[in-house]
Formats: C-alpha cells, sequence, structure tokens
C-alpha cells in the first residue's frame, strides 16, 4: 500500500469548529520566529531559545503548583509535579544537541543582529531560579524596564521558593528544622544549617519510618542534578559556539557560566551525604 485512505467519520469540513490549528494558536506561534539577518542559521537560533522559554513556562507552572501543594502538606501530587518538571528538563539538555551543530562561524555571520540580548536577560530562567531556591536580590533589577516583570520577580524573591516550602513542610510533621530557618526572610540567599543536615540524616537514617519525606529528598536532588547538568551543557555549548567571547549581554561569558556550577539549591541534601554511614 503506497496510501492510507482517510477513515470513515474523519472531520474534514473545519470551516466552523475549533482546529488543531486554532486551538495551539499556530498561526501566532509559527509567525513568532522573525530573523533580523537573512543568514539560514539564524531561525534555528530563534527556534532553541523559543523552544527553551515555552518548556520553562511549563517548569515554572509545575513549581508553583508543587509548592502550594507541598504548602498544603499534600506530598503525592507535589512529587508528581517534580517528576514531570525532571522530563522537561530532560528535554532542555537536550536541545542544547541540536545548538551545538551551528558552527563558530555561522554564529558569527548574524550574531551582530541580537545587539545586547542575551539569556542572562530572561525572567522565565530567573523565575525558575528563585522558585527553585537561588534568589539573587540585585537581579531584580535587570527587570526594571518593564513593572509587571519586575513586580513579579520581586514577590518571587519575598516568597517561598520549593525548598522553603518542603523544609516548612517537615517542620510541620516534627522534624527538627530550626525557626530561623523555616520562618527567615526569604528574600535573602539561604545559608546551609548543619542543623537541616541534621534533620536530613534521621531521615536517610530509617527511611522507611520517614519514607514520604525520603522520597521527596531523592525527587530535589534529581531536580538539582538535571538542572546543574543543563547548566553544564549550555556552557559547553558556549565554549564550542563562540569560544571565549563575552557574552552579548555583557558577562563574561564561559567563565560567568561556569561560576553557575558552584551554586546549590538544596545544599544540605548534598551535605548529609557525607554523613550517612557514619
Amino acid at each position: 500500500m503506497t496510501y492510507r485512505p482517510i477513515e470513515e467519520g474523519m472531520e474534514t469540513d473545519l470551516g466552523r469548529q475549533l482546529s488543531y490549528a486554532d486551538y495551539l494558536d499556530l498561526g501566532r506561534l509559527l509567525d513568532a520566529q522573525r530573523p533580523r539577518s537573512d543568514h539560514h542559521d539564524e531561525l534555528l537560533f530563534i527556534i532553541q531559545h523559543q523552544v527553551t522559554e515555552l518548556w520553562l513556562k511549563l517548569i515554572i507552572h509545575e513549581l508553583r503548583s508543587a509548592i502550594a501543594l507541598l504548602d498544603a502538606d499534600d506530598l503525592a501530587p507535589a512529587l508528581k509535579r517534580t517528576a514531570r518538571i525532571k522530563h522537561v528538563q530532560k528535554q532542555l539538555f537536550d536541545a542544547w544537541a541540536v545548538l551545538a551543530t551551528l558552527t563558530p562561524i555561522e554564529y558569527a555571520q548574524f550574531r551582530d543582529v541580537l545587539g545586547h540580548a542575551s539569556g542572562f536577560q530572561s525572567l522565565q530562567y530567573r523565575t525558575v531560579e528563585f522558585l527553585l531556591g537561588n534568589k539573587t536580590p540585585g537581579m531584580t533589577q535587570v527587570f526594571r524596564h518593564d513593572p509587571a516583570a519586575h513586580a513579579q520577580l520581586t514577590a518571587d524573591l519575598r516568597a517561598p521558593s520549593l525548598y522553603d516550602s518542603f523544609l516548612r513542610h517537615l517542620r510541620r510533621r516534627g522534624f527538627a528544622v530550626p525557626d530561623e530557618i523555616a520562618d527567615r526572610d526569604f528574600a535573602e540567599p539561604y545559608q546551609a544549617s548543619p542543623a537541616v543536615t541534621a534533620v536530613f540524616k534521621v531521615i536517610y537514617d530509617d527511611p522507611e519510618r520517614h519514607w514520604a519525606a525520603y522520597e521527596t529528598c531523592e525527587e530535589l536532588v534529581d531536580v538539582e542534578e538535571g538542572f546543574q547538568l543543563w547548566r553544564f551543557r549550555h556552557l559547553k555549548t558556549v565554549e564550542r559556539v563562540i569560544g571565549f567571547k563575552r557574552g552579548t549581554g555583557g558577562s563574561s561569558g564561559v567563565a560567568f557560566l561556569r561560576r553557575a556550577l558552584d551554586l546549590t539549591f538544596f545544599p544540605e541534601l548534598l551535605d548529609v551525604r557525607s554523613t550517612i554511614g557514619t
């Protein structure tokens, strides 16, 4: 057989019905790729970053829901949200392989049309970092030109992160999370606490007794690792395409990205591993 006939009953008269293109608003979505040069590869660069922003939108959606569920002590669906986030992270990681097909000379031929535009300016990326717990108060100033974006990011800066909500959940469950951790100023960068490491040691020393908390800890470690792998692949792709040039947004480029590899969202979940079995 060289063709497949249309099955009887399939809708083909879509003039007055909601179509696939209508539902997904494909007219607007597919019209959003507008290269500023005539270089063949600029379309790849635009689509790569637009798709990344769509996945970040879904991660934010899942993170906000997971935080609300933890605040309500509803762990099971919160874990479902983090499981979905991990699969999205894999999509983001694998996407770098597509961008890595862009050679240095190809990118150099249209890089100037970006001006000072840079992923550093991504509101959604910064929102993900804030929701996960990497709070950098000064970063809100990047969005002063956009009052709505600035207000949203400032609100996320001041609100509990996913990690904060988990620690507060543990305290409500009777674990000895210190008040100065659970009730801290959430706009300030998180500082690791030996007391929190001790809480996690209790959980890891008896996972069967504390299974729900233990499972959540491991889910968070998975998210942390996925984010670090994404950061590393980002660094290596940038290194491959532009070497050690400065970023379009003014950063030091590879050196700036390398420093991000030292950041951690859930420090005590890593620290506790040195205490297990001792």
